[in-house]
């Protein structure tokens, strides 16, 4: 830990060198990055600024709500974002999305983390964009939230990982868009047929005729996805069989699967086939081949259908080099479909998916400049407007 600090630290002296920038908002980023990587344990940040509070909250309407978490900054809040969580089963309570919550508070923001039963169940469906559009529009609308709490005329959203489909389906709805000011996306994913063929086969590319280069995915990923996608097949027993494979390569990740794989139905055995392939030309085939009800839920979260420079927002996109769950391309294709104007890109060589790892001077530099971006953003939206 004291090597990154160290590292943020000549960086910080970098930015404020090379950039015309506020060197009181520098410091104050180089502060956000050292208490994010502190996590639960002390930091500077924390030695200079009170607890933030955290309330239990519901939103949404009489017809469906969802229950939630505000983090509120001791001070008083300078602007507001949505936190979307990941793909844990610990839901808004994980314990590093909490730490996370409290250092943007520290630094002026109104945190809301809506509680996403999918994701903590480990699933990642379209119909998660819901509860995410509907906190946006509890941060935006006098009354929406219970109890009672201060709103803002337009909030940011935050989102990592899978939860980056859903949140950007959450940003385009035509309700919740006016509200939203910008977008911090962390590790996410624009194409699913992109996604699905690294974590089943370990390549990725740059583009649709790029040559294909050899990742190294995380081992258990396809088998995560397998068991999220059990509940959707018809047969029982292919949705046991599914679980319990699943289940067996958590354990052991070389383990014998045979015996299971030879008692699977047809959707179980499209399931499997897919996983097993080793061919990343095939996978848009086997991907056609899956059960429906898992190609409606994969083709409802592909947004590379959708048209993401239609989005009215900034955004910050970061995700690591070494990501082992979905490949760096993906936050380039992002950046590349929102557009320039909007878009900025920051790739690290060491951030492994989610979770900062040791940080070299240029990765100290590119993280703190999206720090220091966050935080200017903030300010924005603090201004009272003419």
């Amino acid at each position: 830990m004291l090597a990154v600090a160290r590292r943020i630290f000549i960086a910080t002296v970098l930015l404020s060198a090379l950039a015309a920038c506020s060197p009181g908002r520098v410091i104050e980023a180089k502060r956000l990055l050292e208490d994010i990587a502190a996590g639960d344990g002390a930091s500077r940040l924390k030695s200079e600024t009170a607890a933030p509070s955290r309330t239990a909250v519901r939103f949404g309407t009489t017809e469906q709500s969802w229950d939630g978490d505000l983090y509120r900054p001791a001070g008083g809040a300078r602007a507001a974002l949505v936190l979307v969580p990941g793909v844990t089963p610990d839901g808004k309570d994980d314990r590093r999305l909490v730490a996370l919550a409290r250092s943007l508070a520290r630094v002026g923001f109104a945190v809301l983390v809506p509680e996403i039963p999918n994701l903590r169940a480990l699933q990642v469906r379209p119909s998660d964009a819901q509860p995410i559009a509907a906190a946006l529009r509890a941060l935006t609308a006098p009354g929406a939230l219970e109890p009672k709490a201060e709103t803002y005329e337009r909030a940011g959203l935050a989102a990592i990982s899978y939860a980056v489909g859903p949140a950007l389906l959450a940003a385009l709805e035509p309700d919740a868009a006016p509200g939203l000011a910008f977008l911090l996306l962390v590790g996410g994913y624009r194409d699913m047929t992109a996604l699905v063929t690294f974590f089943t086969t370990g390549f990725y590319r740059t583009g649709p005729t790029a040559p294909w280069r050899a990742g190294e995915p995380a081992p258990y990923a396809k088998w995560a996805f397998a068991k999220a996608n059990a509940g959707l097949l018809t047969e029982e027993r292919d949705r046991l069989l599914l679980t319990a494979m699943a289940d067996r390569r958590r354990a052991e990740p070389a383990a014998d699967l045979a015996d299971l794989a030879g008692r699977l139905g047809p959707e179980g055995r499209a399931v499997h086939a897919l996983l097993e392939n080793r061919d990343p030309e095939r996978v848009p085939a086997l991907i056609a081949a899956l059960p429906p009800a898992i190609t409606d839920d994969l083709a409802g979260l592909d947004l590379a259908a959708r048209d993401l420079s239609a989005l009215d927002a900034e955004v910050i996109l970061i995700h690591g080099r070494d990501d082992p769950v979905i490949p760096f391309t993906e936050s380039q294709s992002l950046a590349a479909a929102i557009g320039p104007a909007q878009a900025d890109l920051h790739v690290v060589d060491n951030l492994a998916h989610v979770e900062l790892g040791p940080a070299g001077l240029g990765d100290a530099l590119s993280l703190l400049q999206a720090a220091y971006d966050l935080l200017a953003l903030r300010d924005r939206l603090a201004e009272p407007d003419d």
